[in-house]
């Protein structure tokens, strides 16, 4: 991949969204559209933005029962998207039969944890170990389930990287250095993630709400 980078196109107008993607299409490596949009616009909205001629990633996090996650992969088919998440803690059967439903040349990848979530919110859902762990012990079962990868955090993408070598990794909460961390809790730079092992690198503020778009999006891309 020459460039590694998704644009979240988190945006609620379809006309905003696509103006923005225009835009900036020359620096970027593809446009991610996540639940908000996705729920907003559906299936007209993602064909739009397939007009800008860039790879979509569907960041729709499935987690149902398999039977239900396999019909609605096979629902977007018709949108052709080039990677699509799932949720890991759905578990093996679910996962197995979301990449037998997937298109042949859609990427399923496993939500591992929230880069919102940090190891207090762990333990308030009852789950022992840290971040680190949590994300390695997801990872290797998404391998197993014969999954194409995985979403992590930068923080976690090197261990995940020397666990399972020929694994594709996206990698979100992203920040330039010197930026903000917003929401996000486990957050590294754009140059970090990519050298420990992230095959996409998931960026939205940054360059979505950048005074100019364009150059921040050839300010990070200069950094890779």
């Amino acid at each position: 991949m020459s460039n590694p980078i998704y644009l979240a196109l988190d945006l609620p107008q379809l006309d905003a969204a696509r103006a923005l993607a225009e835009k900036v299409k020359d620096h970027v490596g593809g446009l991610k559209l996540g639940l908000e949009f996705f729920c907003a616009h559906g299936h007209h909205g993602v064909h739009e933005i397939a007009h800008v001629g860039l790879p979509i990633f569907l960041d729709l996090k499935l987690h149902d029962i398999p039977n239900t996650v396999a019909g609605a992969m096979q629902a977007i088919h018709v949108l052709e998207p080039a990677i699509v998440t799932i949720h890991a803690s759905g578990g093996r059967a679910m996962m197995e039969d979301a990449k037998a439903a997937a298109s042949a040349n859609t990427k399923v990848v496993a939500v591992t944890m929230l880069t919102s979530l940090d190891e207090r919110d762990l333990k308030r859902m009852g789950v022992d170990g840290s971040p680190h762990d949590q994300v390695l012990r997801l990872a290797e079962l998404a391998e197993v389930a014969g999954l194409d990868g995985i979403v992590c955090s930068g923080q976690e993408v090197d261990a995940v990287h020397r666990q399972w070598r020929d694994g594709f990794f996206v990698v979100p909460g992203l920040r330039p250095a010197g930026s903000g961390t917003g929401d996000q809790k486990r957050v590294v730079t754009p140059r970090q993630a990519r050298d420990d092992g992230a095959s996409v690198l998931v960026i939205g503020r940054p360059i979505s709400r950048a005074e100019d778009p364009v150059a921040a999006a050839r300010s990070i891309a200069a950094t890779l």
